[in-house]
């Protein structure tokens, strides 16, 4: 029988990719890319190629092999694997790049940046800091070939072939014999005089001080070249020119050589600097200080690069979010970062993180998550929208917190795409009758109708017959202004969803009854929208082979295409209304539920004033808030069934400005207002929390909610009602103002007299509350002596019974 001796190197878990070798340190190693077998996650692989001949060269690459494995630290190369056979060794480690390639290949990009290079340095001689103060070794081959740079850009220190103890043990540094090498050696070295007096660290800082030079220069080409700093930074060159002098007693230690770098004004004090420290020491910082991080993180990623975001700071922030209990503060930087992320990296590293973030309580987190849904919504697919997001959005319609409510409506016009026919349909129409027929809020209800009319084309045929002419009249009876505007701009948006019938009897009706409407506003959508509908009537009227056409989308299936009135207004629920109702309640954290669904109409002069009717806490306005008009009148009148898709359909960013102004919510109705309000915003200022982009007002509110107009003063002689006496008992001086009529009655007719002009209405009701008290004195009086009279009855009857016995029939 035959025994075969399996082959080590094809059994490896690791195997090198067929593409050219990267290169490596001078030296005998080649550096080649490859992968895990299992998983395939990328990996480097170090390849040395055993020689007869070569066995002190051999001896130093064992060496290495053996200190890379030894040796663990953040900035050095992380070994992950090895091979060692009679022909060659493999040292398997995490996927570099050589810090040379790295470093030619950012600068032909143009993303070189400073920040990158301060880091890189910093993780260098913290690398060196570990070696020679904790470790007692002596690199002895500190240059750019000894220097990797990982995925996440993070330089790591190799080329451990030539190192040795600082203390003297396991002898002296063993010999290169390459050239190339040997142009990094200090002074020093060659003349024998300067060892005895040289710190243990100077030959390394030296080598430092070369690769600087290389990092900002390019290769040495020799060691004279190190007296010009070239394109080193100014505030570098002072530390630079410690590390290259010719006394190496004066050559700092590492450490010293950081705290120098790291002082105010440092090349090392930067924000990139302090955020990758913070990072490394992130799980023994306290949660305020987390938190305080992660806010501030957010606006420091534009000027990080995109790999140190991607491989370094998103792996943070998934982990404060699963183990640290970040909570909202982790939204804003890692929806930053994710747009450096590929559709399947993102669909497999912050999708299931947004899933699992809608299922919380924190109201903070819900309501960010739906402010920046925008940057998300397109990774997510119909399935996961329908039954795990959509189930978890819908609780925000019933929230106490009109903010969450508000958000909650914005989102749906993003999510309405991919919602299926029971949610879409059913579950969120009947969450949208709700807020617009019951919500206190006139904002919500108003931008609930909005919605609804964007949304529209997404709906199913009989959905959009029975929902959609329903909700826009209740609209237009609203008492908050514009959600009666809303309701009018429902009705033009989708305009080619509605019958000839239908727009005849029920919707030109609803459009009449605004065109009397107290607000201008109001009253000019009305009548735009009736000659929009009128038009169309009358082109079917003059020529009936266009009602097929008319008719073609009122009972077409749900199409994102057919509403394109609809989608022209989209702009405002992406940026929309985000702090609109939350200023309402943190002034006013309670309003009063609507009462009515009827405007109040104006009083025609001379009549008396009905009493107030109960509003809801969002005032109905009262001056002109009106919306951009056409620059010609000849514009108007050509009104097309189509015009209406150039319409300004955005949200009601002026309302807010109103709303910043107002003075008191009252709970039970009407709020006061004092001085003149403005609906138009100041054209240079925008929202910092939201965009309102269209709805805008051409004209401002001239008038507020303005103060009567004073009545007008009596005729002379007339005397207030307080100045008279209404049965005092003292008479009064002056003149009776009804004598005159006094005088014609008694001319006319004998006046009827009876008993009730003279009587004291004061004193008739005191004598009726006294009786009634006597009255009810003298039932408790014989009340209690029948009580008194039923017990002695029993008592004498029956006997006194003793207590602890028994009674026995």
């Amino acid at each position: 029988m035959w025994f075969f001796a399996r082959d080590p190197v094809r059994d490896f878990p690791f195997e090198i990719s067929p593409e050219l070798p990267e290169g490596g340190p001078p030296g005998p190693w080649v550096l080649h890319r490859g992968r895990k077998k299992a998983t395939g996650s990328p990996v480097s692989i170090f390849v040395y190629d055993v020689k007869p001949g070569v066995e002190e060269q051999t001896q130093v690459a064992k060496a290495a092999f053996k200190r890379l494995k030894t040796l663990r630290h953040p900035n050095i190369l992380a070994y992950i694997d090895g091979l060692e056979t009679d022909r060659c060794l493999h040292i398997v480690t995490e996927a570099v790049t050589p810090l040379g390639a790295y470093l030619k290949a950012r600068a032909e990009a143009g993303d070189l940046r400073e920040l990158e290079l301060s880091w890189g340095l910093h993780q260098i001689v913290k690398a060196l800091s570990f070696l020679v103060n904790d470790c007692s070794l002596i690199h002895n081959n500190v240059c750019m070939a000894a220097v990797f740079v990982d995925r996440a850009g993070e330089w790591k220190l190799g080329g451990l072939d030539y190192m040795y103890s600082a203390q003297g043990s396991g002898g002296g540094p063993p010999c290169k014999g390459i050239p190339e090498l040997e142009q990094y050696d200090p002074p020093e070295l060659a003349d024998g005089s300067g060892r005895a007096v040289r710190e243990k660290w100077s030959a390394d800082m030296w080598r430092l001080g070369c690769l600087i030079w290389e990092v900002f220069n390019g290769p040495l080409p020799r060691a004279a070249a190190l007296r010009n700093p070239g394109k080193i930074p100014k505030s570098l060159v002072p530390h630079y020119c410690e590390l290259v002098g010719a006394n190496p007693k004066v050559r700092p230690n590492p450490a010293r050589f950081l705290q120098n770098c790291r002082a105010p004004g440092g090349f090392m004090n930067n924000r990139f600097v302090e955020t990758n420290l913070f990072l490394e020491e992130i799980q023994i910082k306290e949660p305020a200080e987390k938190q305080k991080f992660f806010q501030e993180l957010s606006k420091s990623l534009d000027s990080f690069p995109e790999d140190f975001c991607r491989h370094k700071v998103l792996p943070q922030l998934l982990t404060a979010f699963e183990f640290g209990n970040a909570g909202a503060v982790v939204l804003t930087p890692l929806f930053k970062v994710g747009k450096f992320l590929g559709a399947e990296e993102y669909q497999q590293k912050i999708i299931p993180v947004v899933v699992k973030m809608f299922s919380s309580t924190d109201r903070a987190m819900r309501i960010r998550l739906l402010q920046q849904m925008e940057q998300f919504i397109q990774y997510l697919d119909e399935p996961t929208v329908n039954t795990q997001i959509f189930p978890h959005v819908v609780h925000g319609f019933l929230d106490t917190n009109p903010a969450i409510r508000e958000q909650t409506v914005k989102s749906m016009l993003l999510l309405a795409p991919k919602l299926n026919e029971t949610n879409l349909n059913v579950e969120l129409m009947k969450h949208f009758a709700r807020l617009q027929a019951k919500d206190e809020q006139g904002p919500i209800r108003c931008n609930t109708t909005v919605c609804l009319g964007k949304i529209g084309s997404y709906l199913s045929a009989s959905t959009r017959h029975r929902v959609l002419t329903s909700a826009f009249s209740r609209a237009t009876k609203d008492p908050f202004a514009p959600s009666r505007v809303a309701g009018v701009l429902g009705f033009a948006a989708t305009h080619n969803l509605y019958s000839m019938n239908d727009c005849a009897h029920k919707i030109l009706p609803v459009l009449c009854s605004l065109t009397v409407d107290p607000e201008r506003s109001v009253r000019d959508q009305a009548f735009k929208a009736i000659r929009s509908f009128l038009s169309k009537l009358e082109s079917v009227s003059e020529d009936p082979t266009q009602l097929a056409e008319a008719e073609k989308d009122v009972h077409a299936a749900s199409s994102p295409g057919m509403g394109g009135a609809a989608a022209s207004w989209a702009g405002w629920a992406v940026t929309g209304v985000s702090s609109l109702t939350s200023k309402l309640i943190r002034a006013h954290p309670t309003a009063a539920p609507a009462e009515t669904n009827v405007p109040q109409r104006p009083v025609p002069e001379g009549l008396p004033a009905p009493a107030p009717t109960p509003v809801p806490a969002t005032p109905t306005t009262s001056g002109h808030w009106e919306t951009q008009e056409e620059s010609k009148d000849a514009e108007e009148d050509s009104t097309a069934a189509d015009r209406w898709d150039d319409e300004d359909w955005g949200s009601l960013e002026e309302a807010e400005s109103v709303l910043a102004q107002q003075d008191n919510w009252s709970t039970g109705g009407q709020a006061s207002w004092a001085g003149q309000v403005s609906w138009t915003s100041n054209p240079g200022h925008k929202s910092q929390e939201s965009d309102w982009s269209s709805w805008e007002a051409e004209d401002a509110w001239e008038q507020g909610w303005q103060e009567p107009s004073p009545p007008e003063p009596p005729p002379e002689g007339t005397r207030l009602a307080s100045e008279y006496n209404w049965g005092g008992p003292e008479p009064s001086d002056k003149g009776d103002p009804f004598a005159a009529l006094s005088v014609r009655r008694e001319a006319g007719a004998q006046p009827r007299r009876d008993s009730w002009g003279d009587d004291n209405w004061e004193g008739l009701e005191a004598e009726s509350r006294q009786a009634k008290a006597e009255l009810a004195r003298k039932k408790r009086e014989e009340r209690r002596r029948e009580m008194e009279a039923k017990r002695a009855e029993k008592k004498t009857a029956k006997g006194p019974m003793k207590l602890g016995t028994r009674k026995l029939d």
